[in-house]
């Protein structure tokens, strides 16, 4: 219903041609590498593909092509992956998006980016923050976080990571010491509260972002 409307959106109010739409991943890269729109409006939140997989790809195959992610999760990792992802926009989708899509679309259509103010300020937040994530932890103990987030054992972990569940054990412990944190289940909630489970791992996968 929301791709609904924004559909009817961008081409009854902005004058736009919409040439593909889906809710899966896996058919969103075939479209984009099919169609080459000048623009792409990906949701992070897909029926069976991360979102930035999406840009991932579509990237390495377009350079050229545009991509605005819209979303409604604004948590710290969540914003951190979408800066590194080198989409040109973000908007978030609990401050009146369709409005605010219009100044984004605008943005790119000319050559500029738009990111909203709530990712402004968590990136603001994030490089002040000495404690911050992306400066105590390395990037394989983002990946175990995130797995550890979603309920996975050390063995679990080890399978999806290739590594053995010592060694997720004592990232495990890493984690707890430099988060400052006693105890699984407060790692777990941390993971989650932080958007570290927003993250698709897949087996054999290394981590994506620095």
């Amino acid at each position: 219903m929301f791709r609904n409307m924004i559909r009817k959106t961008c081409v009854q109010q902005f004058g736009h041609t919409v040439v593909g739409e889906t809710d899966s991943g896996v058919q969103a890269v075939e479209l984009i590498l099919k169609l080459k729109p000048d623009a792409v409006i990906l949701d992070l939140s897909l029926s069976d593909m991360d979102g930035l997989n999406v840009a991932d790809r579509a990237f390495a195959a377009l350079p050229q092509v545009r991509i605005i992610v819209l979303s409604a999760h604004c948590d710290d990792y969540t914003l951190f992956r979408v800066e590194k992802s080198g989409v040109q926009g973000f908007v978030d989708k609990n401050s009146s998006p369709v409005e605010v899509l219009r100044d984004a679309l605008v943005a790119i259509a000319a050559g500029r980016t738009y990111f909203s103010p709530a990712f402004q300020a968590a990136k603001l937040a994030r490089r002040n923050d000495p404690r911050s994530f992306i400066k105590v932890l390395t990037e394989w103990e983002r990946a175990i976080l995130s797995l550890i987030g979603q309920g996975l054992s050390d063995e679990e972990i080890g399978v999806r990571l290739n590594l053995s569940p010592r060694t997720v054990q004592t990232h495990r412990s890493h984690l707890l010491q430099k988060l400052n944190l006693k105890g699984t289940p407060k790692l777990i909630a941390f993971a989650i509260e932080h958007g570290f489970t927003q993250v698709q791992s897949k087996s054999g996968s290394t981590p994506a972002y620095s």
